[in-house]
């Protein structure tokens, strides 16, 4: 056999194995650093990079009343709102589309064979709740006169000829203390 294709190594000894190994991981552990060293060392910039300024700081602090939402008094007395305006807030939900089988605003048929029932108990079932409908369309907050007033909306503009709901008196102011009997 030829020595031709004889192959012999660098390492020679157990030394020189332990030299390299441990010279390869002394390069393998440097190069891991300095890659750390440079993806970190430059500022990112990007989304939130602005959070801890002045401006958005302020910002997350304003009060939750600053953003658009509407505070009321609720010592102050109610003001009751008309027809139209419980129509569009709380009753056009269901009563502009028709859902759930409520009748449709301008359709005279459907509204035909309640409005034969009366107005007072068409009112009732308003206040109350009838069927898929919730007493007060949902909207608890809302005064019976308010309810009435928006059934009598709706039902004049699908072909009834209800009058508008008498408003209450207010309540008298508290009457005064009684003198003390002497």
């Amino acid at each position: 056999m030829s020595d031709a294709h004889n192959h012999e190594s660098a390492i020679r000894t157990p030394k020189q194995l332990a030299a390299a190994v441990i010279g390869f991981f002394l390069i393998t552990v440097l190069g891991i650093a300095l890659l750390v060293q440079f993806v970190t060392a430059t500022k990112l910039t990007g989304a939130g990079t602005e959070s801890q300024s002045a401006e958005a700081i302020g910002k997350r602090l304003q009060p939750v009343a600053d953003v658009g939402f509407t505070l009321k008094d609720a010592n102050a007395p109610k003001v009751l709102q008309t027809g139209e305006a419980i129509y569009s807030s709380t009753c056009a939900a269901c009563h502009g589309a028709g859902v759930a089988g409520a009748p449709k605003v301008g359709d005279n048929a459907a509204w035909g064979a309640r409005l034969a029932q009366g107005q007072d108990t068409v009112v009732k079932h308003a206040l109350e709740g009838l069927r898929a409908m919730p007493a007060k369309g949902g909207n608890p907050d809302l005064d019976d006169v308010e309810v009435a007033r928006a059934v009598v909306f709706m039902a004049n503009k699908s072909g009834g000829k209800l009058k508008e709901p008498e408003v209450p008196a207010a309540p008298a102011a508290a009457a005064p203390a009684a003198a003390p009997k002497g």
